[in-house]
């Protein structure tokens, strides 16, 4: 017995270490909307067993290593910005490394069942954000939170440069928000009925916004763990610099949805603006009108602060 437990601890360890080398011999997907990540494995027992009940044992243990295989290939492949994944990270840094294998190896069981033919099948899951998740495993300690930049300043010249999304550094990274490092010409200012939402009153906030929506539909959004707001100069307006990373681990920077029906995170009451456009298929763009008006309305209502932003895709 204790040699079979070593063998599927080493199985385990070489799941971990070694998934470039692994066949695709079971499905993974990422829920970014029920914020998890699961992937099922599936196993057969050797043609020889002494009886019906070792098979099935070591079918659902070669279920097991398959799941865990799986599933640490499926983390690795995360996007945690508009461009690094999970993998990029576990190549440069020690600490992130070590954190997701042992989240890997505490992954839990959600499903099993054995199949008519003699093979078993088991799903493994762990959440994205929350108590032991992948988030914990990717943001560190933000002990140096930056202010809200001023609303005004979306009108003034901006030089884009590397941006920190998770406390980890850039990775060197020229141009991480968009791919240059010219300065964009700032945007004329217009009058605020430019702006994509409802209403928008000179320079004054209306209050009681309970969050904020970014309709990015039709232009490739695609989810990451740490999302970069900014305006049409290139100045990030929200990011995970502005946050408290207790809450981003908690519950993440942004919930993606496909309709304003599914967006509940925003609240009863949300300030509702349309993308421009979106920076490396991640990183939603305002018009300078209406990033300015999230910017006032967030200085009453404290919505970003509170992460109550849905990107719908």
């Amino acid at each position: 017995m204790n040699m079979v437990k070593s063998i599927a601890a080493a199985v385990l360890v070489m799941a971990v270490a070694a998934l470039s080398l692994l066949p695709q011999t079971a499905e993974a997907a990422t829920d970014w909307d029920g914020g998890r990540i699961r992937a099922e494995g599936t196993g057969i027992a050797p043609a020889r067993t002494v009886s019906a009940a070792q098979a099935r044992a070591l079918a659902r243990r070669a279920a097991i290593a398959d799941a865990y295989r799986q599933l640490a290939e499926q983390i690795q492949g995360v996007a945690v910005d508009a461009s690094t994944t999970v993998e990029d990270m576990m190549v440069t840094n020690d600490s992130v490394r070590t954190h997701v294998s042992a989240l890997v190896r505490g992954a839990r069981i959600v499903e099993e069942k054995a199949l008519r033919d003699g093979a078993y099948t088991v799903t493994l899951e762990v959440p994205v954000f929350g108590v032991s998740s992948l988030a914990g495993s990717v943001f560190t300690l933000n002990t140096a939170r930056e202010q809200w930049t001023s609303p005004d300043s979306v009108y003034e010249p901006y030089t884009p440069r590397d941006y920190d999304t998770t406390g980890y550094g850039t990775y060197g990274r020229r141009g991480a928000y968009d791919g240059t490092t010219t300065t964009p010409a700032a945007p004329a200012r217009r009058s605020p009925s430019t702006s994509s939402a409802a209403s928008a009153p000179n320079g004054r906030a209306i209050g009681g916004y309970t969050g904020l929506i970014v309709d990015c539909r039709g232009m490739g959004l695609r989810p990451v763990m740490s999302p970069v707001i900014k305006t049409e100069n290139g100045r990030p307006i929200y990011g995970y610099k502005n946050l408290d990373s207790d809450k981003v681990v908690a519950n993440g920077m942004a919930g993606y949805v496909r309709s304003e029906a599914d967006a509940t995170r925003a609240g009863r009451n949300p300030l509702v603006v349309r993308a421009v456009r979106v920076d490396g298929n991640a990183n939603p763009v305002l018009s300078a009108e209406d990033a300015r008006r999230v910017l006032i309305e967030n200085g009453a209502s404290g919505f970003l602060d509170a992460t109550n932003v849905v990107f719908i895709r």
